[in-house]
């Protein structure tokens, strides 16, 4: 499997979260988007995780954290602190602090090593990553909250394929983590196809799973899957058995069972 480089796709991908936030209307802002988070609760977080990129990467400026909660409770805790805050924030100071610090995080990303040793990508099961991969991840994340947006204030989606494939790709990075416990005899080979996305198959060899970029006719299974399913499962943006239900798998039904209860994002 080659590297999946994104760090180019930052900027352009600002430029549209700022262009859509400029044009909700007060409704928009307040509509429900994920779990308890409105539209403006989500525009928060986006700018929170550049601010916080910004300050660890490019300033080596690292906050306290509680050393005894694990990563998930950490990463909650800090999202619950500063929507709380952000309360006191209107939308215009919010697009005006996404346009400025989403653009110095992408001018930040470009200068990175992307084959240095960095933060491990967690939901992949790695305690240290290459930075190509953290980026990755990161786009992921920037990307799928802006569909969530999106979805809320009823806008097209955004799935022009040079966000939409290197998201997809990204997140069938998380395909062997999530396939550690199953079983199966060496040879085994699972395909994914996204369609008209991407494809990629998981390989069963001396006991491990591993990735491979074609996808082998003779698969034991292969599961079909639209790409607006696939990006809902891996951010718990669908019930497993809705995704199961809106999916086809040909051959051994069994064999596509743990990719339903995957996600790739730190939850």
């Amino acid at each position: 499997m080659e590297p999946i480089l994104t760090a180019p796709l930052f900027a352009p991908l600002n430029e549209e979260l700022v262009q859509l936030l400029r044009g909700l209307t007060p409704a928009e802002w307040n509509a429900r988007a994920v779990g308890t988070w409105s539209v403006k609760d989500v525009a928060a977080h986006l700018l929170d995780t550049s601010l916080r990129r910004l300050s660890a990467q490019r300033d080596r400026y690292l906050a306290p954290l509680d050393a005894a909660s694990d990563l998930a409770a950490i990463i909650n805790s800090m999202n619950a602190q500063w929507v709380a805050a952000a309360q006191r924030l209107s939308p215009a100071i919010l697009v005006e602090m996404i346009d400025h610090y989403g653009r110095a995080m992408a001018e930040h990303i470009v200068t990175i090593d992307p084959f240095a040793q960095g933060l491990g990508v967690s939901w992949a099961g790695e305690a240290t990553s290459p930075n190509w991969f953290d980026t990755a991840r990161e786009l992921t994340e920037r990307w799928h909250h802006q569909q969530q947006i999106r979805d809320a204030a009823r806008r097209p989606p955004l799935y022009e394929l040079r966000y939409f494939r290197p998201v997809m790709d990204t997140f069938l990075r998380a395909l062997p983590f999530g396939y550690r416990n199953a079983s199966a005899a060496d040879g085994t080979t699972i395909a994914f196809e996204i369609r008209d996305v991407t494809a990629c198959s998981l390989v069963r060899n001396d006991g491990q799973w591993r990735l491979a970029a074609d996808v082998d006719g003779t698969a034991s299974a292969v599961v079909h899957m639209n790409g607006d399913i696939a990006w809902r499962l891996f951010t718990k943006g669908i019930a497993r058995e809705e995704a199961r239900r809106r999916s086809n798998v040909d051959g051994d039904a069994r064999l596509a069972e743990p990719l339903f209860s995957m996600v790739a994002v730190v939850a």
